[in-house]
């Protein structure tokens, strides 16, 4: 089935003069990303797409509108965009202001945006996707991402990013190192596991109205920047 992206602000979220957007950081662990000798940025390739008549590239973002959570709007421009679905972290990276590239005059309400930014594990890759002919996409270790970066607040997001990451990796080596006790009885008939995800997006008909409903959680905004 295929899938069209939207098109036009009928529907866009806006709050204090501030077009709200919503976008993500998409990744996937390599190939050797077993190997528990590597740090964490060389085991993550992230997703970037260029931008329209541009040659820069961009995490996936757009225009988060009135019949969507947050957090759809962020996996909605994830398939229009890159062409990709996944699992998105319902904990947010953060909150970033800038103004749209095409408003320059950082003393006009015109053009500013509030982008909420997500991270998206990626689970399939779509060789047709809605915005291929307008964008293409690439994946990129860490390091490269960051020097492509052109904005400072796609740079903070990368970092805070990054910094999500590790302390999850932390998480993982520590349980694997922790042996658990004999068992006193021989005869265990089975075991269970309780397993705590926070990666699926789940909403309900209260979600889509008003921005209080739809943010669970509080956010934060960590700096208001020139440009997009």
């Amino acid at each position: 089935m295929s899938v069209e992206a939207r098109t036009g602000r009928l529907r866009q979220r806006y709050d204090n003069n501030f077009r709200l957007v919503s976008g993500c950081i998409p990744y996937r662990l390599t190939k050797d990303a077993e190997d528990e000798n590597e740090d964490t940025q060389t085991r993550i390739e992230v997703l970037m797409v260029s931008s329209p008549n541009r040659s820069d590239l961009v995490f996936p973002k757009g225009g988060w509108e009135n019949d969507e959570t947050v957090m759809e709007a962020a996996c909605r421009e994830a398939l229009e965009e890159a062409g990709v679905r996944g699992k998105l972290n319902e904990k947010p990276l953060g909150i970033w202001e800038f103004r749209s590239k095409s408003k320059q005059d950082l003393h006009s309400l015109e053009g500013g945006c509030r982008g909420y930014m997500f991270s998206l594990e990626v689970t399939e890759e779509l060789e047709i996707w809605p915005e291929q002919e307008n964008r293409y996409r690439k994946w990129l270790n860490i390091q490269d991402a960051f020097q492509l970066c052109r904005y400072e607040w796609m740079r903070e997001a990368l970092e805070k990013f990054m910094k999500v990451m590790s302390e999850e990796q932390k998480v993982e080596i520590t349980e694997e190192i922790v042996e658990p006790l004999p068992k006193p009885v021989p005869d265990v008939i089975a075991e269970c596991q309780i397993v705590s995800s926070n990666y699926c997006v789940t909403t309900t008909s209260s979600q889509h109205h008003g921005i209080s409903a739809i943010i669970p959680f509080h956010w934060q905004i960590l700096k208001r920047l020139p440009l997009t």
